[in-house]
């Protein structure tokens, strides 16, 4: 199996919350995607691993996901190790993806800016011929880090407003998370709360490009554009 775009994420549900409206508008335009999370979540407030298996399997089907796996790394203790780095660089020589997601390399969860870097490290490895793993070298040409949850400006936004309602479905497919619940019902927002959230973003970056719902990544590179009409000439104008 190979993927055209491959998001890596330390937990079921980040990918959703983060860029499951760009795998999906992939998906739609021909494109193969997949999702790596590494860990399964079971130091989570609400819900088991089991259950969130589950709901990461329908999620998945409503994003119109290839392929999805799960590493199985600590939750909670992530740890960008050799040992990890080899197993996530093993996915990618596999996979092949053209473009990895990542989360941005700070927040408030460790386990998150733990996976970018993780995520970084081992693109960055499974180019190398002489690494010790199975496969031809790979290396995906560009590594983009959703900033959705990032106090950054991002480099580009992608137009998700044909396909915000099927990304929030996604994410509500977690039911152990994000359902109306005694449990955690002081740490967590309601559902309704989510669901505003989660469209008050949307349209905030979608308001950026001029379109009604967006969602936000950054490049650390400078991006080569061969035809600046072509390639970087839509959205609302910038003066």
């Amino acid at each position: 199996m190979k993927v055209d775009a491959l998001a890596i994420v330390a937990h079921r549900d980040d990918a959703e919350q983060t860029c499951g409206g760009t795998l999906l508008k992939l998906a739609e335009s021909g494109h193969t995607t997949g999702i790596l999370d590494l860990t399964a979540g079971e130091m989570g407030t609400r819900g088991s691993a089991d259950e969130r298996a589950r709901e990461a399997a329908e999620a998945a089907r409503i994003l119109q996901v290839r392929w999805r796996e799960n590493l199985g790394l600590p939750d909670a203790r992530l740890e960008n190790t050799w040992e990890n780095r080899l197993q996530v660089a093993a996915r990618i020589r596999q996979l092949r993806p053209q473009a990895v997601f990542l989360p941005y390399w700070e927040g408030r969860h460790p386990d998150h800016y733990a996976a970018g870097r993780l995520g970084y490290e081992a693109c960055f490895l499974a180019g190398l011929k002489k690494l010790p793993l199975e496969g031809e070298p790979h290396r995906p040409r560009k590594i983009i880090y959703s900033t959705l949850y990032a106090d950054v400006r991002p480099s580009f936004v992608v137009d998700i407003s044909d396909q915000f309602e099927r990304r929030l479905e996604a994410l509500l497919a977690y039911h152990s998370q994000y359902d109306d619940q005694a449990e955690g019902s002081g740490l967590f927002p309601s559902q309704a709360d989510v669901r505003a959230r989660v469209e008050a973003l949307a349209r905030f970056y979608g308001m950026m490009v001029g379109v009604k719902y967006g969602e936000p990544f950054l490049l650390k590179e400078v991006l080569l554009v061969s035809d600046p009409l072509a390639e970087i000439c839509h959205g609302r104008p910038s003066i």
